[in-house]
């Protein structure tokens, strides 16, 4: 069994190098005022053993762009997002590949604003062309709901040119209690049967709940498996990028313990391992050093 270690946080990283990047347009404020910042986030990553890197796009949307005025621009900002992640692969002279993210297009973590389909399916085909020529595969991110992951993932399938496409969903932080809206692990499973996904993944949610997930998911399918959990909090029901909520990281997840989970999730059936939110390079580092002689 091969490993391939993902990278980690894109925007954390961003965040604590980028005044005001924490709320507001997040991300994809790099992109606007500093994106050479994005390339050497994506080399450091690179440098600690990531093998698959995601773009910098999970906030160039029309509704995190729109808080500034920009959401007219959520196809170039997409664009350049690609572009930086396959200039800092470039510079690095390692043999790393490129997932495109598909994120959510309202906040994360809310199965309630998930947008219908027929609003939803032109913007992730826009997405989705913008970051053709620069990726490898596509990744739809930390999708709340099943309905949500098949509307990301036809689009990505049908202009995607044939390239690889992952599902990754978010979970409740309590384990086994299935996706964010409730919906379980082999609803999330069979509402994809029809379509041929590359793979299933869990991602920006407690390792444990990730963990219990994988060993549920297993029996369901044959396709790859990964992960990449976070250190955050857990995510209050009515959380948005903007509100006053601090949440905070979790102290008990050390790199030891990220590691030790991480390998847990890999003997679970995960093939594709990395880290989400607050994962920052040390960690990535630690992930690539333990599983060497798994890659």
């Amino acid at each position: 069994m091969t490993i391939t270690v993902l990278d980690g946080g894109m925007g954390d990283e961003i965040s604590a190098r980028l005044e005001g990047a924490a709320k507001g347009l997040w991300s994809a404020k790099a992109l606007v005022e500093k994106p050479d910042l994005v390339v050497d986030i994506h080399k450091e990553f690179i440098e600690a053993g990531a093998r698959i890197i995601i773009t910098n796009t999970y906030s160039t949307i029309p509704a995190y762009l729109g808080k500034a005025g920009m959401a007219y621009r959520y196809i170039e900002l997409t664009r350049l997002g690609g572009e930086l992640a396959q200039r800092a692969v470039a510079e690095s002279g390692e043999a790393v590949q490129i997932a495109g993210s598909l994120p959510p297009l309202s906040e994360s973590y809310r199965p309630d604003l998930v947008p219908p389909a027929d609003e939803a399916l032109p913007v992730y085909k826009n997405l989705v062309e913008a970051l053709h020529d620069f990726v490898d595969l596509y990744f739809c991110e930390t999708m709340s709901t099943a309905e949500e992951a098949v509307t990301a993932s036809t689009q990505a399938l049908k202009y995607g040119g044939g390239k690889p496409v992952y599902v990754s969903w978010t979970l409740n932080e309590t384990p086994g209690t299935g996706l964010r809206s409730g919906e379980s692990i082999k609803t999330a499973v069979d509402a994809l049967s029809d379509l041929d996904v590359a793979g299933f993944m869990f991602n920006c949610t407690f390792p444990e709940a990730i963990e219990v997930a994988l060993h549920e998911l297993r029996p369901l399918t044959d396709k790859r498996l990964g992960c990449y959990p976070n250190r955050t909090n857990r995510i209050p029901s009515d959380w948005t990028l903007d509100n006053d909520v601090i949440l905070g990281t979790r102290a008990d997840i050390d790199k030891q313990y990220f590691v030790a989970i991480s390998q847990r999730c890999i003997d679970a059936g995960a093939t594709i391992v990395g880290g989400c939110c607050s994962i920052g390079p040390a960690y990535i580092k630690a992930l690539a050093e333990a599983t060497r002689e798994q890659q």
